[in-house]
């Protein structure tokens, strides 16, 4: 299943290991290492990084969204293109 991770981006929940706040330092050497290997996408065009989420193959995803927005997303199941909310309000 896909859901929607903010501005347009979509994961696949199937390949998901853990969604985390970035603001501890094993979480921010964990972000730095990945992109200097080329690991890291960053899905928060231009916004503050809320959550982390890392995935089966060692890549980490970067999303402007909160860690409980996301995990409710993955919880209820919600489709990516239907019931999603406007992601520019949380952002503000």
């Amino acid at each position: 299943m896909l859901i929607h991770i903010g501005f347009g981006n979509i994961v696949n929940t199937a390949k998901i290991i853990a969604i985390v706040s970035p603001e501890s330092a094993p979480v921010k050497r964990l972000v730095q290492s990945a992109r200097e290997k080329g690991l890291a996408i960053d899905a928060t065009q231009g916004r503050r990084t809320k959550a982390v989420l890392v995935m089966e193959n060692s890549q980490v995803v970067l999303s402007a969204l909160l860690p409980e927005t996301i995990a409710g997303r993955v919880q209820a199941g919600t489709d990516p293109l239907e019931g999603a909310p406007d992601d520019g309000e949380e952002n503000r």
